[in-house]
C-alpha cells in the first residue's frame, strides 16, 4: 500500500467513524504505515472549524488525536508548488481558495498520493498538468 496524504474531508470522516468504507481503508492503511499523514494546513482547517463553532471539547479531542499523526509542514518547497497551482487555477478562471492548492503542493512536494473525497477540485489541478495522484477512500 502506497504512502498517502490525507485531506481534511477524509480525516474528518475517519475521526467521526460514520463511513464504513473510509474507516476500513484507514484501518488497513494504519496496519501498513502505523499512522496517518496530514498537512499542517489540514490541522489549521479543523482547528478553525471547531473554534469557530465554539466546540472546545471536540477541539481538544482532535488535537489529542492529531498528536499521533505525522503532520507535514507547509515549507518553502510546498509554497512554491502551491503558488504555481494557485496561479494556474486563477489564470484559467478556476479558483479553489488557498487551502486546496496548499494541500496539493504539500502532497506533490513529498511525492504522496492525496486521499480526498474532493476529487472534482483536485482533478482541476491534474488537468492543468500537475502530476497529483488522487485516491478516494469513499469509493476505492
Amino acid at each position: 500500500m502506497r504512502r498517502a496524504f490525507v485531506d481534511t474531508d477524509i480525516l474528518s470522516e475517519i475521526l467521526k467513524g460514520k463511513n464504513v468504507a473510509v474507516g476500513q481503508r484507514a484501518a488497513t492503511y494504519h496496519e501498513h504505515h502505523r499512522r496517518l499523514t496530514v498537512s499542517a494546513v489540514t490541522i489549521m482547517e479543523v482547528v478553525k472549524g471547531f473554534h469557530k463553532a465554539g466546540r472546545p471539547v471536540e477541539l481538544k479531542r482532535f488535537l489529542e488525536a492529531a498528536s499521533s499523526m505525522e503532520v507535514l509542514p507547509f515549507d518553502s518547497e510546498c509554497a512554491q508548488i502551491a503558488g504555481t497551482i494557485y496561479a494556474d487555477l486563477e489564470r484559467t478562471g478556476q479558483p479553489l481558495g488557498r487551502a486546496d492548492p496548499m494541500i496539493a503542493g504539500t502532497s506533490l512536494a513529498h511525492g504522496l498520493v492525496l486521499v480526498t473525497g474532493n476529487e472534482a477540485h483536485y482533478a482541476r489541478i491534474q488537468r492543468l498538468g500537475h502530476a497529483l495522484s488522487i485516491e478516494n477512500w469513499r469509493t476505492a
